[in-house]
C-alpha cells in the first residue's frame, strides 16, 4: 500500500506501535524478528524498515529507565528493612537483568517508530 509522501505521520501512534513491536506504518506487521533484529520490510504493508538507525540509543535509554526504577527501589528497601548484602544481590541483579531484557526491544521499537514518523534516516523517501 503506497503512502502519500506528504501525508502527516503522527509521532505518538508510531512510537506506540513500535513499543508493541509492530510496524510503525500499519501497526499490524511484526517489527522485529529474533530479539532485536529489525525486519527489512513489513510483511503486511511493505514499508521498508531497513533505514532505521537506532544504534546505541536503545541500550542508553534502557539503562536510564532501569536505573531510575531500580535505584530508588533499592534505596527504599535498604532504608526500611536494612537487609543483608546477599539479599540485595539476590533481588536486584535478576530484577535489573529481567527489566533490561524486557524493555530493550520495546524501546528500540519506539525509537524506530519515532524515526519513521519524523522521516529520519531515509524513511522520508530521501537519503540523509
Amino acid at each position: 500500500m503506497p503512502e502519500d509522501d506528504n501525508a502527516e505521520r503522527s509521532v505518538a501512534p508510531a512510537m506506540w506501535r513500535g513499543w508493541m513491536k509492530h510496524c510503525p506504518a500499519c501497526g499490524h506487521g511484526r517489527l522485529l524478528h529474533h530479539f532485536l533484529k529489525i525486519n527489512d520490510r513489513c510483511k503486511v504493508c511493505a514499508t521498508e524498515l531497513h533505514h532505521q538507525r537506532a544504534d546505541d540509543a536503545p541500550p542508553y535509554f534502557t539503562i536510564v529507565v532501569v536505573g531510575h526504577i531500580i535505584v530508588p527501589l533499592m534505596l527504599i528497601v535498604e532504608q526500611r528493612y536494612q537487609p543483608a548484602e546477599w539479599v540485595h544481590v539476590a533481588l536486584w541483579v535478576p530484577l535489573t537483568i529481567l527489566l533490561s531484557l524486557w524493555l530493550l526491544p520495546k524501546i528500540k521499537g519506539s525509537l524506530v517508530g519515532l524515526q519513521w514518523a519524523m522521516r529520519m534516516h531515509g524513511f522520508g523517501g530521501h537519503a540523509d
